[in-house]
């Protein structure tokens, strides 16, 4: 903000006196000659800025006409003003696009073909909904019940391991009085084994 200045008839320069926010008044002072203020002092440039800013933007000699935006013809690549790599990227994605959906429909027209050999393969006489269907739903619980004893043998396992660690430390003298759940966990382990033993039998 400029400062306000006020012009006495002798010439001189005052800045104008002004009124505090407790309505109290400031002096008016006297501005020597030749004094700009802080705030309207210019910043600096130095003489490759000023250069720069100065510089016209097209070469001398070249008329603004010439100049003027051509409508760029998009290429047979899609976008426009790409390099040849981002072109070459854009036909290879493409490529990628067009083989995985031909793999897409080859392994679709396989399964067509598998179902369709298989309702030839069965009887007539068996009900379609339920030609391909019995397989299947065999063929899942078992896979069920195989993973979950998996689970169950690894998780004995687990804490057979850690029922022998405890008393490997117990003897070792780690754990000098062990507590009520370590004795019970110890107490367990022919349990474990037996159920373990059963597990894989039945695997």
């Amino acid at each position: 903000m400029a400062t306000p200045y006020v012009t006495d008839e002798t010439g001189g320069k005052y800045i104008a006196s002004t009124q505090r926010p407790d309505g109290t008044w400031r002096k008016q002072r006297r501005v020597k000659e030749g004094y700009v203020p802080q705030e309207e002092v210019p910043v600096y440039e130095n003489k490759y800025v000023k250069f720069f800013k100065s510089k016209p933007e097209l070469p001398p000699g070249l008329s603004p006409e010439a100049t003027a935006p051509v409508t760029p013809s998009r290429p047979e690549g899609g976008e426009p003003g790409l390099s040849k790599t981002a072109k070459r990227n854009l036909k290879r994605k493409e490529k990628r696009r067009q083989q995985q959906e031909k793999g897409e429909a080859e392994a679709l027209s396989r399964t067509l073909d598998k179902v369709s050999l298989e309702e030839t393969a069965q009887p007539p006489n068996a009900p379609q909904g339920s030609r391909a269907a019995p397989t299947a739903a065999s063929d899942q619980p078992d896979s069920a019940a195989t993973t979950e004893k998996a689970k169950k043998i690894k998780n004995l396992k687990k804490k057979l391991r850690q029922v022998e660690e405890l008393q490997q430390r117990i003897q070792a003298g780690e754990v000098s009085q062990p507590s009520k759940e370590q004795l019970e966990k110890l107490a367990r382990r022919r349990a474990l084994e037996e159920e373990l033993e059963d597990l894989e039998l039945g695997l």
